[in-house]
């Protein structure tokens, strides 16, 4: 029995992407790696000793994360007070080093590998590379109205390569009663 009402249409639901879809399977088999060295590495020397190398990463973690802390907050005090943006030839590698500290403060072996790896500075520049050439890759390729266009609006830079921050106010005629006129954004 109908109404005659039309059914209401909605509007299809767009595709979910690949990492949204295997990012939780990835993390479900990740653990179950971990737990079963734990359990493999127990096996061979001990609980005690497994509790112990446990331990050591986490202090060695915490110690780490302190120390390229530490660093980066030294480096953002010179900059204010040379008057300049932070430079990055000395702190680089902190936000990877923070990384770091964190995958050995996590329990587990396979991410205490790779938090050690993270430590090693070849490593670090590598994937600091990798990594930046990547997130400038996705901004480039970023479509109109999402966040990376917004990025890529933000870096507007002036001829001489200098980079501009600031934003626009407009300002009504004074006296004018005439409604403001629609303008186009800014652009290069």
């Amino acid at each position: 029995m109908t109404t005659g009402a039309s059914t209401p249409t909605y509007p299809a639901r767009p595709r979910r992407s690949r990492v949204r879809t295997f990012l939780p399977l990835g993390i479900a088999a990740w653990l179950v790696l971990e737990i079963w060295l734990l359990t493999v590495v127990a096996g061979a020397a001990s609980g005690f000793a497994v509790f112990l190398l446990l331990v050591a990463g986490f202090v060695l973690g915490s110690v780490v994360i302190k120390r390229a802390g530490r660093r980066a907050f030294q480096n953002l005090n010179e900059a204010l007070q040379r008057g300049g943006a932070p430079s990055n030839s000395g702190s680089g590698g902190n936000g990877l080093m923070m990384l770091g500290g964190l995958l050995l403060m996590i329990p587990g072996l396979l991410s205490d590998a790779v938090g050690l790896l993270l430590l090693i500075p070849p490593v670090q520049k590598a994937v600091g590379r990798y990594a930046e050439r990547t997130f400038d890759r996705r901004i480039r390729a970023a479509a109109p109205g999402t966040l990376g266009d917004a990025f890529q609006q933000a870096r507007m830079q002036r001829p001489d390569g200098k980079v501009v921050q600031g934003e626009v106010i407009v300002r009504d005629e004074p006296g004018g009663d005439s409604p403001r006129e629609q303008r186009p954004p800014l652009t290069r």
